[in-house]
């Protein structure tokens, strides 16, 4: 087997990017849960994280969090998205918290969780317009809460959580992450006490924080791309994130064919579709470089504005966002190397 296309994953910037986002958000009194599922929950992942001080690993898919457990990463595991129904069991022998929407899979982890001889913590989900999951009707998500803290033996209401700029594109105003704190309240009047958890949202979210006009009461964010790669509030939105590294995660593919077509120099490279699922989502290794194309199984290059000459078997280094590093970490085809220095 050849040993292009790679993904090198620099873990000492990975576990720096994490030290930054916990100690920044410590700032202001918010934990982080580590979201490892970009990079389809590869071990060595996690345990930067884990070493970078996240309070939690958290992961839309159990098959991931139990990786982690299995690498011996000694953390809380988080799912975080509602479980289905017939997952119950696994959620609860594989994961500590679970975010979620509907009161009657709720029961059914009630039910296992006393089958395990557990006590499950579940973070009840509010709809604020992201349109992805959660309650919408302010009386029966206060309904579902009472019900859980009066009736359910094996589930512990940790808390309230909203999904925001993930789905539906709604952006994580402080006005917006606003309307958790003040439902939080109204549930927290029903069921007579304090929730542990007020979890703000994901890695846009972290615009509050660095802005400084997190609501109060918010102290925990779920953060996976941002940690990784830092490009949606850097490149999107403008933040200034230059704190963090954005290289933790490189591509490389090497040169199988070149040709001059049209008066001007193609590279063909061994790394399609396959690999990287839309090779429009592709960031270019430079300003010369332009994708001429793709296939399954190779991406043309159109590299005629760049001075350099090119030969078969020369590597070229593509940095990644978070699309395509989900498709390339997922590939069998595609190495990982990992390395630790500067």
């Amino acid at each position: 087997m050849g040993k292009y296309p790679k993904v090198v994953i620099n873990l000492q910037h990975l576990r720096e990017n994490a030290a930054e986002v916990v100690k920044r958000c410590a700032e202001c009194g918010i934990e982080v849960v580590g979201v490892m599922k970009g990079a389809n929950g590869i071990p060595e992942v996690s345990r930067a994280y884990a070493d970078g001080g996240v309070s939690a690993i958290g992961s839309s898919r159990l098959d991931q969090l139990q990786a982690a457990r299995d690498a011996g990463i000694k953390k809380p595991m988080m799912v975080i998205r509602t479980s289905m129904l017939s997952e119950a069991e696994d959620v609860v022998r594989i994961s500590d918290i679970s975010l979620e929407s509907e009161l009657e899979v709720i029961k059914a982890l009630n039910v296992e969780a006393g089958r395990q001889g557990k006590v499950h913590n579940v973070i009840l989900m509010l709809e604020v317009g992201d349109l992805r999951e959660g309650w919408y009707d302010m009386d029966e998500l206060c309904e579902a809460a009472l019900y859980i803290e009066k009736s359910l033996d094996n589930i512990y209401l940790m808390g309230l959580g909203v999904n925001v700029g993930c789905y539906g594109a709604i952006v994580p105003t402080a006005d917006k992450l606003q309307e958790l704190v003040d439902a939080a309240e109204k549930i927290e009047s029903v069921i007579g006490r304090k929730l542990d958890i007020l979890s703000g949202g994901a890695s846009t979210s972290l615009m509050r924080v660095w802005d400084g006009d997190m609501p109060e009461r918010i102290n925990q964010v779920r953060i996976g791309g941002e940690i990784m790669m830092n490009f949606t509030n850097r490149v999107v939105y403008g933040y200034d994130m230059s704190s963090m590294h954005t290289d933790v995660f490189r591509l490389q593919a090497e040169v199988i064919s070149v040709r001059q077509i049209a008066g001007g120099q193609r590279l063909m490279l061994f790394m399609g579709s396959i690999d990287c699922g839309n090779p429009d989502d592709l960031l270019m290794p430079g300003d010369n470089f332009k994708l001429a194309g793709a296939s399954d199984d190779c991406i043309f290059l159109d590299v005629t504005d760049d001075r350099r000459t090119y030969a078969v078997g020369d590597i070229i280094e593509f940095p990644l966002r978070y699309s395509p590093l989900v498709f390339l970490t997922k590939s069998k085809s595609v190495k990982i190397e990992f390395i630790t220095n500067n």
